[in-house]
């Protein structure tokens, strides 16, 4: 059985998948191959190797042509567009059997007459916002899924059928649980440390109406620390001069600023704060691993309380501007009790898991499990 595990977007999508890969290549009878577009991309799949020492991966380098290179100059993403990788990588598809993604691009497989080859989704990210539930989901010959609320959802939409699914499966965990990493000390000062974690979407995100004016209440603060720590792709697209603009705060002793480093995507940042400020990242999943207090910010009006849709803003305070985040932060800790119960039970319907007697969620050992079901899966459709 011969099974590719394709990246053709930002490195943040390799950890959601890659565990899975490793466990099918330590497997007798399964040739597992890894696809990157870039070098940096495979750069970051080489240092997770050591991790995954019974693994036989082999690592491929997807063909870009001229144009491709061309495009890729011109892309502030960094590679060159999904779709155009994917066609000019027909030849190579042809020879798997199945292909595992964590995007939906890649159905643009179907189209390009590889008849053998079968789609596996993976996703990336924990579950959450309506994209979660796009309707062509149900292309894909087999779904991972890592909840129970999820996979409720996907039966309700007829997005998955029965046999075609695994539920309870979150490669990443597996990755971050073999990194045995600690919570890491990333200031001098000890003080209550938040970390802001804006999505990249603007229509979405608080970054571009409240940003500058969060970046600034905590360049001024002596009650905390800040990570400015956002979605990887917040800043794919934005002027230099927006770049330039973040100067001012890198050089202070109490702010941290990364836009898009591997310590943004491996969950160092969230391991390490004491306090979650967010609006629809699915981040905040990850750091409700260990329950800590949480504080949204609604830029945009949502009327966000009996959607489906924005499940997180059930497990801490929801504001509407930064005038009340003051109080908020300051209440946060001691009121954190009051939000406990509903964040582990978010944390136990999104991941299908339960906490330990130390108050963390049991996670980091359902990648076996994941890799048996997409085995059985396509020894049936042999």
């Amino acid at each position: 059985m011969k099974i590719v595990f394709p990246y053709i977007a930002q490195a943040h999508q390799i950890p959601h998948s890659f565990p899975l890969a490793a466990e099918l290549a330590s497997r007798p009878g399964y040739t597992v191959h890894i696809a990157c577009t870039t070098n940096a991309q495979e750069i970051f799949v080489r240092q997770l190797l050591p991790l995954y020492p019974k693994a036989r991966l082999q690592i491929d380098r997807l063909k870009v042509n001229a144009i491709g290179r061309w495009l890729q100059a011109r892309s502030a993403e960094g590679v060159p567009p999904k779709g155009f990788m994917l066609v000019s990588n027909r030849s190579y598809f042809k020879a798997f059997d199945a292909a595992v993604v964590p995007e939906r691009t890649s159905l643009l497989l179907r189209r390009l007459g590889l008849p053998k080859l079968k789609l596996i989704y993976g996703q990336h990210g924990p579950p959450g916002r309506a994209i979660t539930y796009a309707p062509d989901i149900r292309r894909f010959d087999f779904v991972m899924v890592p909840g129970k609320t999820q996979l409720q959802r996907y039966l309700n939409e007829g997005l998955v059928r029965p046999g075609h699914y695994h539920t309870g499966c979150y490669p990443k965990f597996d990755l971050v649980r073999r990194l045995d990493m600690q919570a890491p000390r990333l200031f001098e000062q000890a003080r209550p440390t938040v970390l802001y974690n804006p999505h990249f979407l603007a229509t979405l995100s608080s970054w571009p109406k409240l940003g500058f004016e969060l970046l600034d209440f905590f360049a001024a603060s002596r009650d905390y620390n800040l990570i400015f720590a956002p979605h990887i792709r917040l800043f794919d697209h934005q002027r230099a001069s927006l770049h330039r603009a973040l100067d001012r705060y890198r050089n202070l002793p109490h702010l941290l600023i990364d836009t898009g480093s591997t310590r943004s995507i491996d969950m160092t940042y969230t391991h390490a704060a004491d306090i979650y400020l967010g609006d629809v990242s699915s981040q905040v999943c990850e750091f409700l691993l260990r329950p800590r207090p949480c504080v949204f910010l609604d830029a945009h009006g949502v009327d966000w309380r009996d959607s489906p849709d924005y499940p997180f803003w059930q497990v801490g305070p929801v504001l509407r501007d930064l005038d009340a985040l003051p109080a908020a932060l300051a209440r946060a800790t001691a009121e954190h009790g009051q939000w406990l119960a509903a964040q582990r039970a978010f944390v136990c319907d999104s991941f299908s898991t339960h906490f330990d007697a130390e108050g963390r969620a049991a996670v980091g050992d359902s990648v076996v499990a994941g890799a048996d079901a997409i085995a059985d899966f396509l020894q049936r459709r042999q």
